[in-house]
């Protein structure tokens, strides 16, 4: 099968360029972009093809996003998120390759549930799936699980979650292991002590409010220590969130002396800040909880800067009966698989990062960290794309979101920017009706 897509605004993060051509797909890969005029009738008998045909208008065409940190609850709370379901939540949101978590009921630390899950995602969802495994068996940070045999059955990364291993000698024996085998290893850099219990940062804000808070610097200690561990051992190592300017230092300090290290933030993080809490409205509880504003405004610069490499959606489905509880009681967690691109196109569109910039972080750079040929527009990589009109305004409401959970905190929210079209491999998964 053969595309052509004509009249496309091509977002090119490698090239780093938003410029006007078309795009040609051929056999599930990306052919060639043209950025100039072309005689496509001459270029078609020449090559003896006949393609489809699809004007985009001068709507953005861009790589698919790659979504590193996505929780689909199969096995154990299905009734919260399924492999279909959220399938069709990323299809709808532009997102062509799901990144999951390991902190399913059970968790994903043999071969065999990791096989279970694999399964499932083939079946029923309509985008790439991937699969992280976790670091330590049960998460619960005494003992390292097999991560060779993992590696086998098909884990890309190895992670605890929000679960901070504090045995730093557990951890440091699964840092060497994991470089001998070169396994990517992702953290959630915190200070488990100081962030226990914790609802919101601290400060006045949460203070008025009697919200049990954690210092940005607990965030801050945590990062320091995995520094150490990876100048230590020399493992692979990405922080799924840094999500404080405190922490910025110690990360550019890490790169500049060469360490393996890249970063990630969570789009809630760069889009909102404590004072959303506001009404003790649980959707906006997270982990790690919000953060100041000035806080938002280094995270957002850094990933301009490039420290801070990759943006996700931290998508964490919660049911209503978990969310409906005093603040500091509710789950943690938003969806944001549907929400993730118009979300941050508000920073596109408040002039703070550009659109090449923004799909560095979200599809070019998740790729090249996980070693994938997706998340680009270049001659044989594969044709995971989103068509998107990045100027369309309407209000998010919750209960048409694709995820069984509607526990978004952007419901009732005026946003801009809606995906026209998503495909994976050539084929549409996704139309806007």
């Amino acid at each position: 099968m053969t595309t052509l897509f004509k009249n496309a605004r091509l977002i090119d993060p490698e090239a780093g360029t938003d410029t006007i051509g078309s795009l040609l797909v051929q056999d599930e890969k990306i052919d060639k972009t043209f950025q100039e005029q072309v005689d496509f009738e001459e270029l078609f008998r020449t090559r003896s093809i006949s393609p489809t045909i699809i004007d985009c208008a001068g709507k953005c065409l861009a790589p698919g996003i790659v979504d590193i940190g996505v929780k689909v609850c199969e096995p154990g709370e299905r009734h919260k998120e399924s492999f279909k379901s959220a399938g069709l939540a990323a299809a709808a949101g532009g997102v062509t390759t799901m990144v999951t978590r390991p902190d399913t009921t059970p968790d994903i630390d043999s071969p065999e549930v990791l096989e279970f899950v694999t399964r499932r995602a083939a079946d029923d969802a309509e985008v790439n799936v991937l699969h992280m495994a976790a670091l330590t068996k049960g998460r619960m940070g005494r003992e390292m699980t097999e991560i060779g045999f993992l590696m086998d059955a098909g884990a890309v990364a190895f992670t605890d979650c929000d679960r901070v291993v504090t045995d730093t000698k557990v951890l440091s024996r699964a840092l060497t292991y994991a470089r001998s085998l070169g396994a990517l290893v992702i953290a959630h850099p915190q200070e488990p002590c100081l962030s226990k219990g914790a609802a919101a940062t601290s400060g006045p804000f949460a203070s008025l409010r009697g919200l049990p808070t954690v210092s940005p610097m607990a965030e801050r200690i945590g990062l320091d220590r995995d520094i150490a561990l990876v100048e230590m051992t020399g493992a692979r190592y990405h922080a799924d969130q840094i999500t404080t300017m405190r922490a910025l230092p110690a990360l550019e300090r890490a790169k500049r002396n060469g360490l393996d290290i890249t970063a990630g933030v969570s789009i809630h993080h760069l889009t909102l800040n404590e004072l959303d809490v506001a009404d003790y409205r649980t959707f906006f509880k997270v982990k790690p909880p919000l953060r100041s504003e000035d806080d938002r405004l280094a995270v957002i610069e850094a990933v301009g800067s490039g420290l801070i490499d990759i943006i996700s959606s931290m998508h964490t489905p919660q049911d209503e009966e978990s969310k409906r509880l005093p603040f500091e009681e509710a789950a943690s967690g938003a969806v944001a698989l549907e929400t993730l691109l118009p979300a941050a196109l508000r920073l596109y569109h408040a002039g703070q990062l550009d659109l090449p910039v923004l799909f560095r972080a979200m599809s070019l750079n998740p790729a090249r960290r996980l070693g994938l040929s997706c998340g680009r527009l270049t001659a044989g990589a594969p044709a995971d794309l989103v068509l998107f009109d990045a100027d369309v305004p309407f209000v998010m409401d919750r209960f048409a979101l694709r995820s069984k959970s509607g526990n978004t905190p952007f419901d009732g929210q005026r946003m801009q920017g809606k995906v026209l079209a998503t495909y994976v491999a050539g084929q549409k998964v996704y139309a806007r009706s």
